[in-house]
């Protein structure tokens, strides 16, 4: 027996009421009530929850499988090759934490058009913040509050800041804004480096006392010890996972995830609301958005300041793993250049894009790196090649070993800068646009239905 869905037109549902009146009092009792149709409807929102997220869960499911399938390729006889050319477990920290604060950029400035080239003062209040509280330097916050209290924290900090900062530069527009939001960065990062309350030699920045927080920063739900693990490179929990041991590395990994992965969410659901729609308007044509009877300002205010917030939770997660944090390395505005980086290499407007570009860049910086004990090009030729090879005569006396050293050593950055060049001129829309525009859509909604096809062919 057929049943009908609340979108269904009268007398196309089922066989109960196909007049449009009543079920007489003898009716069949298989007959749905409003019980059973309200679940099968219930039903139906999660079936189409899951297929149109179908492409964030296999992601979700590629990153969980990573330090597994790291550690399983780095065993393997192409090991060597694997770590050379994949990047580390501790990389992915960074590129998660990173990654979060080049999204909260990408939520501004992708969605409204507008630049914030001062992005970073977010960032390092949340990384500051919780150094700081962590060695009792907070009025009225103790040295042992949970980690996660210290992000809430953080952000609505940064909110107060993103709200002070952005009445007064929402006022411009177009490079003007950007200047006034880079002017108010720097006077922070003045301020930082010479405030002598951060720590003794605040132009190093500062770090979480030993002894005033022996232990690591706990991620999970405060109160709860088991629902808590620590993250950090040294002081991060171990945990035996299917007869797996995962390291303080890989708890980090899955602990500073888990907290982008929520953001992430929070933020998309934001994009897709009506107050995302609002954005995109203000994006396309910020006159007629005012128009049609929106407030600009306070929509890009609001947008400024959700940035902000998720901005400080990625510096303070950054702080957290690392346990310290510099002015060069939070506030300078060298690292909104590199969220920048990310979302234009990424996709600006994506969301999500900005994560895969911070991706797609501590890859390459990775494999163009000098380290010397594993990973990198650099150490693979000078171990793999052989003599005769490295000590072959190119042109006027240079010779392979002589090349590789001048043209690889320590120029990552260098290359970087012409991928980027690259990507400007032949991938405008960056990784995860390029890939939409393909597609002809996002591909959690085209992902589905070329599945459907699939199936049917």
């Amino acid at each position: 027996m057929a049943i009908s869905s609340p979108t269904d037109p009268p007398g196309e549902g089922g066989d109960a009421d196909e007049a449009g009146t009543d079920p007489p009092d003898d009716a069949d009792p298989a007959t749905p009530d409003e019980d059973s149709i309200a679940a099968a409807s219930g039903r139906e929102w999660w079936r189409r929850y899951l297929r149109e997220h179908t492409a964030h869960a296999l992601v979700v499911a590629a990153f969980a499988l990573y330090p597994f399938l790291y550690a399983l390729l780095a065993a393997s006889p192409l090991g060597t090759e694997v770590e050379t050319l994949l990047p580390r477990v501790e990389t992915m920290v960074a590129v998660f934490y990173f990654g979060l604060f080049a999204m909260s950029f990408d939520f501004v400035s992708g969605y409204t058009g507008y630049l914030s080239f001062g992005h970073a003062i977010f960032y390092g209040t949340g990384a500051y913040f919780v150094v700081l509280a962590a060695n009792g330097q907070i009025p009225l916050l103790a040295p042992g509050t949970p980690f996660m209290l210290l992000l809430l924290l953080a952000g609505l900090l940064a909110v107060v800041i993103a709200l002070a900062i952005g009445a007064l530069s929402f006022r411009l527009s177009g490079v003007y804004f950007a200047m006034i939001t880079l002017g108010f960065a720097q006077v922070a990062y003045v301020f930082v480096r010479g405030w002598d309350y951060v720590s003794e030699n605040p132009r190093d920045g500062a770090a979480v006392s030993t002894e005033v927080h022996p232990g690591g920063f706990d991620v999970g739900v405060p109160g709860v010890d088991a629902l808590n693990l620590a993250i950090g490179r040294l002081t991060g929990d171990s945990v035996e996972l299917l007869f797996v041991e995962l390291g303080g590395t890989e708890v980090s990994y899955y602990m500073v995830g888990l907290v982008v992965l929520v953001c992430y969410l929070a933020m998309q659901r934001l994009i897709h609301s009506p107050f995302g729609t609002v954005l995109l308007a203000i994006r396309e044509n910020e006159e007629r958005a005012e128009a049609v009877g929106y407030d600009p300002f306070r929509f890009k205010l609001a947008a400024f300041a959700i940035s902000g917030f998720f901005a400080a939770i990625a510096g303070g997660l950054f702080a957290g793993f690392r346990r310290s944090v510099a002015p060069d390395n939070s506030m300078y505005f060298l690292v909104t250049g590199d969220a920048l980086l990310a979302s234009i290499i990424g996709g600006f407007g994506t969301l999500a894009g900005p994560l895969y570009g911070r991706l797609f860049d501590e890859t390459v910086r990775e494999f163009l790196s000098k380290r010397g004990s594993g990973g990198g090009l650099l150490p693979y030729l000078r171990e793999h090649l052989p003599a005769s090879v490295i000590e072959a005569d190119l042109v006027g006396g240079l010779t392979v070993g002589g090349a590789i050293e001048t043209f690889l050593n320590g120029h990552a950055s260098l290359y970087i800068g012409v991928i980027f060049v690259l990507f400007v001129l032949y991938v405008p829309n960056g990784l995860l646009g390029t890939v939409r525009d393909r597609l002809g859509g996002t591909v959690a909604k085209q992902l589905p239905e070329y599945l459907d096809r699939y199936r049917r062919d």
